[in-house]
C-alpha cells in the first residue's frame, strides 16, 4: 500500500484573530506545522493546537517565519543565513516546549511563506535551515519544497528530509509554487486539488499553470488551513486516498 504524509499548516490565529479551521481538518491530516508566533500564533495557541494534534494522534511540527505579523510572513526580507539559523532554532524551540510539555515531541519543521519559498534556490540559507533542524536534535524531519535546493543540500548532511508538494497551490514552469495572487495560484476547487494530489503521489508530476509537466516526488503533502473551505478539501482528499488504497501517516 502506497502512504503519504498530509500536512497542513495550523495554530494560525493570533489573539482575537481567528484563523484556519483547525479542529474540523485536525482529524484528516497526519501531521500538522504549527505556527510559532512570528506569522501568526501566540503562546495559547500553541498550546491549544500541540494538544489538539496529540488528542488527534497527529505528530507534531513547528512552521517558523520571517518576523512578519502585520504581512503573514509572506514578505520577503533580507536576511543573513545566521538569522535563518537564529529564526528557525527560536521559533521551533518554542513549539518543542510545549509538544514536551504534552507528553509528546517535536517531529519535524516546516518553514512558512517568504522564509520558505527564499530557501528554495538559496544555497547559504538552505544550509542554515539544514543547520538549524540538525541542531534541533536526532530525528527532526525537514519539510521542504520536493526538487528544491534545500532537499538536495539536505540529503548530503545526513538530515532526514522530506519534499513536499502541495494539493491547493498551483505550480510555475520551474517546480516553484506561483504566486498566490496570480490566476490559478489557489486552487479553489477540491475536485482539481483531487486531480493534482493524485497525479504528485502516483505518476510523479505536476501540471504547471502552462502546462507543462513538472516531475515532482511527493513525500509529504501539504493541505493549507487558510484556504476557505479547508475542512471539504480535507475530506475529499482522504476519500479519494481510500478509493485508490493510499495510507495516509506520518513517517
Amino acid at each position: 500500500m502506497r502512504t503519504i504524509d498530509l500536512n497542513c499548516d495550523m495554530g494560525e490565529s493570533y489573539g482575537a484573530w481567528k484563523m484556519g479551521a483547525d479542529a474540523g481538518v485536525m482529524p484528516f491530516i497526519s501531521s500538522a506545522n504549527i505556527a510559532c508566533g512570528f506569522h501568526g500564533g501566540d503562546p495559547a495557541t500553541i498550546r491549544k493546537t500541540v494538544r489538539l494534534a496529540v488528542d488527534n494522534g497527529v505528530a507534531i511540527g513547528a512552521h517558523p517565519s520571517l518576523p512578519d505579523l502585520m504581512g503573514f510572513g509572506r514578505r520577503v526580507m533580507r536576511i543573513s543565513p545566521q538569522d535563518m539559523y537564529d529564526l528557525v532554532v527560536y521559533q521551533a524551540g518554542a513549539v518543542e516546549a510545549f509538544a514536551r510539555a504534552a507528553g509528546a515531541k517535536l517531529h519535524h519543521v516546516k518553514c512558512h511563506g517568504a522564509l520558505y519559498n527564499m530557501a528554495v534556490n538559496d544555497e547559504a540559507l538552505s544550509e542554515a535551515m539544514v543547520r538549524a533542524v540538525k541542531d534541533l536534535g536526532p530525528g527532526v524531519i525537514l519539510y521542504v519544497l520536493s526538487g528544491s535546493k534545500s532537499l538536495e543540500i539536505g540529503r548530503k548532511t545526513g538530515v532526514r528530509m522530506f519534499g513536499e508538494v502541495f494539493a491547493d497551490r498551483g505550480y510555475s514552469d520551474d517546480g516553484t509554487l506561483a504566486p498566490r495572487d496570480k490566476p490559478g495560484g489557489m486552487i479553489e476547487d477540491p475536485a482539481v486539488s483531487v486531480r493534482q494530489a493524485l497525479a504528485m503521489i502516483e505518476e510523479g508530476y505536476v501540471t504547471s499553470l502552462a502546462g507543462r509537466r513538472v516531475a515532482v516526488a511527493a513525500d509529504t503533502l501539504c493541505l493549507h488551513g487558510d484556504q476557505p473551505g479547508a475542512v471539504t478539501f480535507a475530506q475529499a482528499l482522504r476519500k479519494a486516498f481510500n478509493e485508490k488504497g493510499i495510507k495516509v501517516a506520518a513517517p
